[in-house]
């Protein structure tokens, strides 16, 4: 059954959402780049591009449960417009040291630990919000399209960012992430949001967090997608290697280096397009699986792959499985999660799912001061088949599992 790609667009409210959040999430793939790129002049070392990652993944250990309660508890637009506040302070202190020349390796990791803590507290708003913009006969379409968005941004932003650490230096990209939380601002401001139809009051306590964490353990599609998040990101995260692999691998300098970020968004482009154009998918649970079989076997590809034309293509590959799975597992939990707990589900969620590439950015910057980033890279393909293999044992309901 087929629709309209972008019926959700039609309505204002999400539009102007989908319009602000796009060109933010624009401004943070220019940096992560930045980082990696900026990092790797510094150090040369595959280990400290690998702690990027721990300082990521740190802040997400400790306040992403907060941050989904947050979520439930506070107005979600008023959430919003807070925390991106703060992350576009830290982007302009990330521009003012690095135009200054006071940056440093211990800097990056401080900067990207606040970034991490304030984003904690604006994804669970950011994905609980998009239920309270659409009706539900359109919700697959809108949450689709919110992941495209995001997509389309790791397509967009790394090619920008390669073009402008070349012609204007690392700091330009730090400027234009801080412009971009500010736009996203002003697309919040006038933003109307559809109030809850559950009108149950949460509680800022421990209580109310346990109350997420038993909702998400009586649910089993919902934690085993969680845990297959968490263990195929963990084995196949190379984002951080990327640099060693433009510098090092394929000699390709700054601007191969925006192509290889970009190119696993572009299979994820062609992928969200294909499922937003799709009313209904019958097996959910099998779609789930083979994207990640799909994105496990193109990670291997892309770690024996010598060229850049042939890398190109696995990244695409690993889009395409990533994208797949990715779409359908985030619709299958927000519609099962009721809206008064939709922020804590988000947040236990985004420990697994940010855990996952964080920690594995850590595990594939040590393992490729070991053995290579090509040797590391295809470790960690094989490492996520075999988790593929052993979730879809363990859990018949997520094999089986149709909405």
């Amino acid at each position: 059954m087929r629709k309209s790609l972008f019926i959700s667009l039609t309505l204002y409210n999400f539009r102007l959402f989908w319009i602000g959040s796009g060109i933010s999430q624009i401004g943070n793939q220019m940096q992560v780049v930045a980082v990696s790129w900026q990092l790797y002049a510094l150090t040369h070392s595959a280990v400290s591009l690998g702690l990027v990652g721990i300082s990521s993944f740190l802040p997400i250990l400790f306040f992403s449960l907060l941050g989904g309660l947050a979520a439930d508890r506070i107005d979600r637009k008023k959430l919003l417009i807070a925390s991106q506040i703060l992350m576009a302070i830290t982007a302009a202190f990330f521009t003012l040291a690095t135009y200054y020349h006071f940056i440093s390796p211990i800097l990056i990791y401080i900067l990207m630990f606040f970034n991490t803590s304030f984003m904690i507290f604006s994804a669970p708003a950011r994905q609980s919000i998009i239920p309270n913009l659409v009706p539900k006969k359109y919700f697959i379409n809108a949450m689709s399209l919110s992941t495209l968005s995001r997509q389309s941004a790791v397509v967009i932003g790394p090619g920008i960012a390669g073009f402008m650490i070349e012609l204007f230096g690392v700091q330009s990209v730090y400027f234009l992430n801080a412009v971009s939380f500010l736009i996203l601002i002003l697309t919040l401001i006038p933003l109307h949001v559809n109030p809850s139809g559950d009108t149950r009051k949460v509680a800022f306590n421990f209580k109310s967090i346990k109350e997420g964490i038993r909702f998400v353990k009586s649910e089993p599609v919902i934690y085993s997608t969680m845990v297959l998040d968490f263990f195929a990101t963990f084995f196949s995260s190379a984002t951080s290697l990327m640099p060693i692999f433009a510098v090092d691998v394929l000699k390709t300098g700054a601007k191969g280096l925006g192509f290889l970020y970009s190119a696993s968004s572009v299979g994820g482009i062609i992928a969200g397009l294909i499922i937003s154009s799709i009313n209904h998918i019958k097996y959910q649970g099998r779609a789930i699986l083979l994207g990640t079989l799909i994105y496990g076997l193109a990670t291997i590809g892309f770690g024996l792959s010598g060229s850049l034309p042939l890398t190109l293509l696995f990244l695409v590959l690993v889009g395409m499985g990533d994208m797949t799975a990715t779409i359908v597992r985030n619709t299958a939990r927000q519609l099962i999660t009721p809206d008064y707990i939709r922020g804590r589900m988000t947040s236990i969620n985004m420990i697994f799912v940010q855990g996952g590439p964080k920690l594995g950015d850590a595990e594939a910057g040590l393992l490729a001061a070991a053995i290579g980033a090509p040797g590391s890279v295809i470790v960690g393909g094989i490492g996520t088949l075999l988790s593929l293999a052993l979730i879809g044992v363990l859990f018949p309901k997520l094999r089986n599992y149709q909405g």
